[in-house]
């Protein structure tokens, strides 16, 4: 009988790629290329954050201006994808239509085989602009309204929101959302950047790479835990009951969506920040109440279990009073995520090797064969 290999459930502490990309420090911090995110909130854009991952520096005043103009000039979506969002079916949920969207995109790449590898730094870039173009265009033709051109004139961000609800947003709303999207621009080899490394590692397309990771985000304890965040506040009528509500979850094994990490042993630091952009925005448009909620089930799930809330439970606020529908969390996480992914997807087509782990088996050796008929 071969010797079992090494089994770590859930790949628990098994180090599956060397990367300069980001890293998600066990005592409450998160690093992208060497910068602590606490010092790049308040100080860098996201198009800023955008050129980091994928050049592992921050850009001069000219290399910021030529990336935002690429971004913005690229978020343009072909005619045709825009034909087919609106003929998406409606009863699915927008993660499946925005999959077969950036498939579709794959459809108008340009680029032949020959020139395929140099031109990926292009391509993600084209990724990132047009995700979010996607995501707001399948969201205004769902609701029977046109699309939006972005504007030369706004920022990405911007743009996005704009495109997303049809009216700019005031400067508060851009800089939450901008805020947002850095926070959630990458975060080490979570799930779906895990699985568009290894989608990549086949050197498979980036496109296909980047689906790999969008099916992934789409699970409830990855992406989508922040629509059942907004779930559960919904659920609880009134400030009072958020107490006996938690404990009977609790008791009854349920997890609490927004809450724990894999690797955080104390506050995420992206939830820090998320929460004093909620707490701003629930003033503004008069929806204390549910930033009471999310408080007060901060302190209960912490007194009963000892952990935080991580990215996703803030992040529901923050969208909801954006006026982003809840279907819709998922899809703004995943636009932000774009630049994460295909910077990882480039650092993985330089390893040049297949991610190929093996597996602890644990089924019987040599079974005795018994005939058809005999059976």
């Amino acid at each position: 009988m071969p010797e079992e290999p090494f089994y770590s459930r859930g790949l628990r502490d098994v180090a599956a790629c060397q990367t300069r990309i980001s890293f998600v420090d066990p005592l409450g911090a998160l690093y992208y290329s060497g910068y602590d995110i606490d010092r790049l909130i308040g100080r860098v854009c996201y198009e800023e954050v955008v050129y980091l991952l994928l050049n592992n520096k921050l850009p001069n005043k000219n290399e910021l201006a030529d990336i935002r103009s690429i971004l913005i000039s690229e978020m343009k979506i072909p005619k045709h994808v825009i034909t087919c969002l609106k003929y998406a079916a409606k009863k699915s949920h927008p993660m499946e239509n925005l999959r077969t969207a950036v498939s579709q995109l794959g459809e108008y790449d340009t680029y032949n085989d020959e020139d395929y590898g140099a031109k990926n730094k292009q391509r993600a870039l084209k990724l990132i602009a047009q995700v979010p173009t996607l995501v707001a265009t399948l969201h205004r033709v769902q609701n029977k309204q046109a699309p939006i051109a972005p504007k030369e004139e706004y920022g990405f961000a911007e743009n996005f929101l704009y495109m997303f609800r049809g009216k700019p947003g005031d400067p508060q709303e851009i800089t939450a959302l901008d805020y947002y999207m850095i926070l959630h621009a990458d975060h080490g080899l979570n799930a779906s950047t895990f699985a568009a490394r290894v989608t990549a590692s086949t050197f498979s397309d980036m496109y296909s790479a980047v689906i790999s990771a969008m099916g992934t985000l789409r699970g409830k304890i990855h992406g989508g835990a922040s629509e059942r965040v907004m779930g559960m506040l919904r659920d609880v009528d009134n400030l009072g009951e958020v107490e006996a509500y938690i404990k009977g979850m609790l008791f009854d094994g349920k997890k609490i969506m927004g809450f724990g990490h894999r690797i955080y042993r104390t506050e995420d630091p992206r939830s820090r920040h998320l929460r004093k952009i909620g707490r701003t925005l629930c003033q503004r448009v008069k929806r204390m109440d549910l930033y009471r909620k999310c408080r007060r089930i901060q302190d209960v799930v912490h007194k009963e279990r000892k952990i935080y809330p991580n990215v996703d439970f803030y992040a529901a606020i923050v969208l909801d009073a954006l006026g982003v529908d809840r279907e819709y969390f998922t899809p703004f996480f995943a636009s932000s995520r774009t630049a994460g992914w295909t910077a990882h997807i480039l650092e993985q087509y330089s390893e040049s090797v297949l991610i190929r782990p093996t597996s602890t088996y644990l089924g019987a050796y040599g079974t005795k064969f018994v005939p058809i008929e005999k059976r």
